[in-house]
């Protein structure tokens, strides 16, 4: 498969974003990097001008149709788009004494329509050439509902169940999409928690299966491979066996 020589990135601004963006950075590619912080964007920007990519940065919120949908037309304009990583997402869960209405819509209109209005504008353009990939950002939390992160979990399954159907229904558009599942990644919103993360990783690490994944057209990225058939078996078995157990799980700040 010809490698991407345009690549467009979300939420580029840490985390697993801000490893894809260094991973992927080399001579005589382009990246298109967006996040909302302008001071760790620059940074990220930067470190990939040094490997000797051409880097476009944009300060913007994914919620934003309208600007982001711009922003993609004129990167796509200029530099037809070979890849587009929806990855910009936030987190939270029940462990500041519950979850209240506010922060459900944050997670959801981050996670599911900022992914949604980014992956919609990346279509439409693709469409037209009849080439492309896309890589939406999920999460092994989006097999199962978990009780310390409701909202989490349930963007992410919606990310994910997406991600899977549009696979199918652009199959025939030649557009190519995966779905991106990892499990815990040390970054900024992993940090916080104050709980065991088994079989925790780095960004850098993650960002490497990422783009091998890519590289081969997986439907489905997903690692660690033993936490991912881990909870896998844990949604297959009767809520009234597994309920118990999570309830006992920490709960997300």
């Amino acid at each position: 498969m010809q490698k991407p020589r345009t690549i467009l990135i979300t939420g580029a601004t840490s985390g697993i974003g801000a490893a894809l963006a260094r991973e992927y950075a080399s001579d005589g590619r382009l990246l298109a990097l967006t996040g909302r912080n302008a001071e760790r964007l620059s940074q990220v920007a930067e470190a990939c001008r040094l490997k000797g990519a051409d880097v476009r940065e944009k300060v913007l919120d994914v919620r934003d149709s309208a600007e982001l949908s711009q922003w993609i037309e004129e990167i796509d304009t200029a530099f037809p788009l070979d890849l587009v990583i929806a990855n910009a997402g936030i987190s939270a869960g029940t462990g500041d004494g519950g979850e209240d209405e506010a922060q459900l819509h944050s997670i959801f209109d981050v996670n599911v329509a900022g992914v949604a209005n980014t992956v919609h504008a990346a279509v439409e353009l693709m469409s037209r050439r009849g080439s492309g990939q896309i890589a939406l950002m999920a999460s092994l939390a989006g097999f199962r509902g978990f009780p310390g992160a409701p909202a989490y979990c349930a963007s992410k399954a919606a990310v994910r169940v997406w991600g899977e159907a549009l696979r199918g229904s652009l199959h025939a558009k030649g557009v190519r999409v995966s779905v991106i599942c990892p499990g815990y990644v040390r970054t900024p919103m992993t940090d916080v928690n104050d709980f065991p993360m088994p079989l925790l990783m780095s960004a850098e690490r993650a960002a490497t299966l990422i783009r091998r994944g890519l590289k081969r057209d997986r439907a489905r990225i997903v690692f660690p491979l033993r936490l991912y058939w881990a909870v896998r078996l844990i949604a297959s078995l009767p809520p009234a066996l597994v309920d118990p157990l999570l309830r006992r799980l920490p709960e997300k700040t």
